[in-house]
């Protein structure tokens, strides 16, 4: 509706135009071909050049607006990713290799927000052992220009050799470093199969820390991603037996905080959340599986 003006003549500046709403959709972000952007990173000094990253995990609008906070006070989008074993770069340095994503929202190419690693169960320092031992790693972006104002969280991950090797990606490792994700978000007992991972495939699960509990919510969708090696960095030594670099899956991340401190869990009966520590945690998952189901 337009801006009702006084008798007494216009506002003395325009009104600022208003922001997009978010899609009504059960997407809750926007395509970024829809706006002229991609869903594939875009690295430094490639050959051949021009090469990207797929962007394969989305945290959705339709998360709870405090987790989309990028900040780690009041349970923000950084300590949700420490609930699940992930966290900043090592004592503060910055990537040299920024990469950059365009997602359609109108702000063009920007680089990365920032790096997130694993963590190897320290969330102060476990990410240098990340640094030179590799791991699972994703670089993130916030899709809020005007055009496109989802406010979602879009996340290149996957898992990196050592640094020894020059960061390069493991064989599989985009499909990889997503689906290892997805396990330790809803804290899965087991590893997710992904060879058998389809468009349908969904999982759910509880991380805490510091005192915040989030309860996740995994979708996988097609149609954002190809299933191709085409642009894809590394793709020469990504692919295996004769499969693409990567599957063109993308997980769709909702999450609900159910618990704060000074508040109560809006989930009832016996739970088990917990950060997991490395390979340990699936061991603390079935032992804590058995344990509810003996109360």
């Amino acid at each position: 509706m337009p801006a009702m003006v006084s008798a007494r003549g216009p506002p003395t500046s325009p009104p600022a135009p208003a922001r997009p709403h978010k899609r009504s959709t059960n997407y809750g972000y926007y395509n970024p071909m829809d706006g002229g952007g991609s869903m594939l990173s875009q690295v430094q000094d490639t050959y051949p050049p021009g090469l990207g990253e797929p962007i394969n995990v989305i945290i959705s609008a339709y998360s709870d607006s405090q987790v989309l906070q990028d900040t780690t006070a009041n349970g923000g989008l950084i300590n949700y990713f420490q609930s699940f074993g992930f966290s900043t770069e090592c004592l503060g340095q910055t990537d040299p290799s920024e990469q950059t994503a365009n997602l359609g929202d109108g702000n063009g190419d920007l680089n990365e927000t920032a790096v997130i690693r694993w963590d190897y169960g320290d969330a102060n320092l476990g990410t240098c052992q990340e640094t030179v031992e590799g791991g699972n790693h994703f670089r993130y972006w916030v899709q809020d220009g005007q055009s496109a104002d989802s406010g979602a969280i879009f996340m290149a991950t996957s898992y990196e050799m050592p640094i020894a090797d020059s960061h390069n990606i493991i064989v599989n490792g985009y499909n990889l470093g997503r689906d290892w994700l997805v396990g330790n978000v809803t804290s899965q007992s087991t590893i997710l199969p992904t060879a058998n991972i389809t468009n349908t495939s969904t999982y759910s699960g509880q991380t805490s820390f510091n005192n915040f509990t989030y309860a996740t919510t995994v979708t996988y969708v097609s149609g954002l991603l190809q299933n191709t090696s085409e642009g894809i960095n590394h793709y020469q030594s990504v692919a295996v037996d004769g499969l693409n670099a990567i599957d063109g899956l993308v997980a769709v991340l909702t999450v609900k905080m159910v618990q704060q401190p000074g508040g109560s869990s809006s989930s009832s009966g016996a739970e088990c959340t917990y950060r997991p520590k490395g390979i340990l945690w699936t061991l603390l998952a079935m032992s804590c599986a058995i344990f509810v189901s003996l109360l």
